[in-house]
């Protein structure tokens, strides 16, 4: 007889056979994303233990088949932190702003903190001491270094990438912060409410909810689709129908979709009325007088607008071509939308900022923390530093930098 679990006690059985923080909500995306089954019994949602094993068995094998023919066979599998959630992956100020290449901060502090084990046989750095990482993207390494009490110069040749760390770090004025965003918001609502998109985002929502129920029911239709069982002229029958549906909503409520702003590379991927906003939150943020407010400011917006580009959720990473209508979201199987409002992602993201920064700043020490603009191979880092901080410089002077990570 089938051994059927509820979605709390699968997790908790799989966590423990695979060593692995497997949720509930892990759980519920399997089922409805059509990788395992569900079941129902006296109103319960229940999963079967033996799809879950098969599942986690099979994706486990084929990641240790992935990564050793790249790597080869003599993996350290303990530097995978596979068991580590994707909450702990991306903790505080590390998921600020997305980053292509980011290391995970449990690998960093795995080689900058004072644990030793069978692998990592001494102790590196101390608190107290300078670690230098000469390409530091978007700052883990100085972030995890500060929590161990450990000074850090970081260096990278892109200014926004430091403008990241810088943001990180910085000792931002959460009252003032919280401020100008509730001012930014009013801005982007006045001018959202005005030319109506509220009320057309609402009323394509709700046909577009009614459209995929009936063709693309959940999870039934993904199932099929993982089976090859559905034709790429269905997708495409269904992608022409919406459209319609759109067009005549676009028209109902005077919405263009051609820009009137210079062709650049927000005019490409962004429809106008994101590009607009985005434009309004720009002119806010321009008065605000204090460098590192105007900083964070910079930061929100501008993950706020990379997730409302005109791409599919696909090409999110890496974009392809600017997708203006609704089409077949091959991640998420059904119609999906381009996005029309900058407003609900701003907020979103700026809510989400706030709570990050406050949540670093419980955790910072007294460690000294620079980010420098340039090409680590040639910038004088003691002179940079000392422009910055004079008193991380004298401690510079007389200690010099420990090691690079």
């Amino acid at each position: 007889m089938e051994e059927l679990l509820s979605l709390k006690e699968a997790a908790q059985l799989i966590s423990r056979l695979f060593n692995r923080n497997i949720s509930e909500a892990n759980i519920s995306y399997l089922i409805n994303y059509g990788r395992v089954n569900g079941y129902r019994k006296n109103g319960k949602l229940l999963v079967s233990v033996r799809e879950l094993k098969e599942y986690y068995q099979k994706k486990q094998e084929e990641e240790k088949r992935k990564y050793e023919s790249y790597l080869g066979k003599e993996i350290n599998w303990n530097l995978s932190f596979e068991w580590v959630k994707e909450s702990e992956r991306t903790k505080h100020v590390h998921r600020l702003h997305p980053y292509k290449g980011k290391f995970i901060p449990q690998l960093v502090e795995y080689f900058l903190d004072g644990h030793t084990d069978e692998f990592k046989r001494e102790v590196f750095f101390k608190p107290g001491e300078v670690v230098l990482d000469p390409f530091c993207g978007s700052g883990t390494t100085l972030i995890q270094a500060n929590e161990l009490g450990i000074h850090s110069i970081g260096i990278d040749v892109s200014e926004f990438n430091t403008i990241i760390t810088e943001v990180k770090f910085a000792n931002v004025n959460i009252i003032e912060l919280e401020l100008v965003i509730r001012e930014i918001l009013k801005d982007l609502q006045t001018y959202e409410y005005q030319e109506r998109f509220p009320k057309f985002e609402e009323e394509l929502k709700e046909k577009l909810q009614n459209f995929n129920q009936r063709y693309f029911p959940s999870p039934e239709f993904k199932k099929l689709f993982r089976e090859s069982k559905v034709e790429k002229s269905y997708l495409e029958e269904k992608e022409e129908e919406f459209l319609e549906i759109y067009i005549s909503l676009l028209r109902k409520y005077n919405i263009s979709l051609k820009s009137s702003f210079q062709e650049g590379f927000l005019d490409r991927w962004c429809l106008p009325s994101v590009r607009r906003g985005a434009e309004i939150v720009l002119s806010r943020i321009e008065t605000v007088k204090d460098e590192t407010l105007r900083k964070t400011l910079m930061v929100i917006l501008s993950r706020s607008v990379r997730s409302a580009r005109a791409t599919t959720h696909m090409d999110l990473d890496r974009l392809k071509k600017p997708q203006y209508t609704p089409y077949y979201c091959y991640k998420h199987f059904k119609i999906c939308k381009p996005v029309f409002r900058l407003l609900p992602i701003f907020q979103k993201y700026a809510k989400d900022t706030l709570r990050r920064l406050l949540e670093y700043k419980n955790l910072k020490t007294d460690a000294f923390q620079v980010v420098l603009t340039g090409d680590s191979r040639e910038i004088d880092i003691f002179e940079e530093v000392r422009k910055k901080n004079r008193e991380f410089y004298e401690l510079l002077r007389r200690q010099k930098i420990k090691g690079i990570f």
